[in-house]
């Protein structure tokens, strides 16, 4: 699929730096770089050139690396010329309408990606991959975003289009050619085959819980009492002064967001208001609020000040604070502990330390990295990790093959069996962004000795 016109844009930030890259794609390429860089004839593809770009009028505008790539080299589909300018943003802005003026356009957001999509350069997974592996913002989440960039989940999807293939080419055989020496119909074979891959379906969908967890952090609310340390946990992770730590209660009255990491995950942290029965309407709407983000958390830290008495937590907090969900912070270790403290919420793994001090922060984040490995918080280090659109698409498909192994069990005609798993291919086949017709016919005819 080829495309008109010639598109361009700034490839780098536009800000001061070092270099900056520009990026074209679509037929102009070749002669752009043969005109402005003043040559005789277009660069090799993929030679790496170097060269005075004059613009339209014939003015010297900057010292620039260049590199063409042929249609069939590049990540398009189509021919690209790559510049790479000093990193002025005013060198790169006169180099990008030079190429306007002589003939491209700027692009859209996602075009090249979108482009390299439809010339079958990518499939579907991949071009989302693109947009993950530059929003990731932990190792892991850089780690789950290349391996899809790479074809991961193209693969396992052609896999199951192909098992699902094998099984619709056996059952459109008996529909299609039933006069044939064909051995007899067996419709558990199907059905079983069917079943299993609507399970294998349904599992992976349910990945999708992890999409935000990976694009925003594992989403992590501090809750405690005022005055328990909730805001010192908070400037203590960090290594700044980020909330205002004072000795009157109920100062943090909305919530302070920040990241860090934990090793190889990011934590996307809240500190909230404290918990106790309200001074003012104020302070009634942020204790109100900090239920509504434990509610949403993907794991709670419930600070209690280890000097004083535990304290009354509200009845609705409780079914939150899990065992899997949920780390009791014991604060201010360096002073006397309350005697009270030791069977306080005695289901919950504790931790103790000083925010004040320091003084137990390197183990609390050895512990808080070992929780978000082992509880399902977040993925196994291998596990196919698929997003909300994926998981609609598998739900569907599963849904369809449902359908269609319980027609088989019951006797319905074979007919309307089939007519599910086409479904369930199509469903598929929305993933990744394609799915070949002709690829249920040439299976069925690889599969089978018919007409002989």
């Amino acid at each position: 699929m080829g495309n008109s016109d010639t598109i361009a844009a700034l490839a780098t930030a536009p800000a001061e730096s070092a270099l900056a890259v520009l990026r074209l794609s679509g037929p102009l390429c070749a002669e752009i770089a043969r005109m402005a860089f003043r040559r005789a004839r277009p660069p090799e593809s993929r030679r790496v050139s170097v060269g005075i770009f004059y613009d339209v009028r014939g003015q010297s505008i900057d010292q620039c690396v260049y590199v063409l790539f042929n249609d069939n080299a590049s990540y398009t589909g189509e021919p690209v010329l790559e510049i790479t300018c000093h990193g002025n943003p005013l060198i790169a802005k006169r180099i990008l309408r030079d190429c306007l003026e002589r003939g491209c356009r700027s692009a859209e957001p996602g075009e090249f990606t979108r482009r390299a999509f439809l010339n079958g350069r990518i499939d579907l997974t991949q071009a989302e991959a693109v947009a993950d592996t530059i929003r990731a913002r932990s190792d892991f989440a850089l780690a789950v975003a290349q391996r899809q960039l790479a074809g991961e989940l193209g693969r396992q999807i052609e896999a199951w289009t192909n098992r699902l293939l094998q099984t619709l080419a056996g059952l459109e055989a008996y529909i299609d050619f039933p006069e044939e020496d064909l051995p007899a119909e067996d419709e558990d074979g199907p059905r079983a085959a069917l079943k299993a891959l609507a399970t294998e379906f349904s599992l992976a969908a349910q990945s999708a819980r992890y999409a935000s967890v990976l694009h925003d952090g594992v989403r992590t609310v501090i809750l405690g009492a005022p005055n328990a340390g909730k805001s010192s946990l908070l400037n203590a992770l960090l290594g700044e002064e980020r909330a205002l730590v004072s000795d009157e209660p109920g100062t943090t009255r909305d919530f302070i967001r920040e990241r860090f990491s934990v090793g190889r995950h990011c934590v996307h942290i809240v500190d909230t208001a404290g918990l106790r029965e309200a001074a003012s309407e104020i302070e009634r709407q942020g204790i109100a609020r900090t239920h509504d983000q434990a509610a949403g958390a993907d794991f709670c830290l419930l600070v209690v000040d280890t000097a004083t008495a535990p304290p009354t937590l509200p009845e609705s907090l409780l079914p939150l604070l899990t065992a899997e969900r949920a780390l009791l912070v014991l604060n201010k270790a360096d002073l006397p502990a309350h005697p009270a403290t030791a069977n306080f919420l005695p289901h919950l793994p504790r931790i103790a330390l000083s925010a004040r001090t320091g003084k137990g922060i390197p183990e609390f984040k050895a512990r808080l990295e070992e929780i978000l490995q082992a509880d399902g918080i977040t993925p196994r280090e291998d596990a196919l990790v698929i997003n909300e659109r994926h998981a609609a698409a598998l739900r569907t498909a599963a849904a369809h093959l449902g359908k269609a192994a319980a027609a088989l069990g019951e006797g319905i005609p074979t007919e309307l069996a089939a007519s599910d798993v086409r479904l369930a291919v199509t469903a598929l086949g929305d993933i990744v962004g394609r799915i070949d017709n002709e690829q249920m016919l040439d299976r069925l005819f690889a599969s089978f000795c018919i007409g002989k």
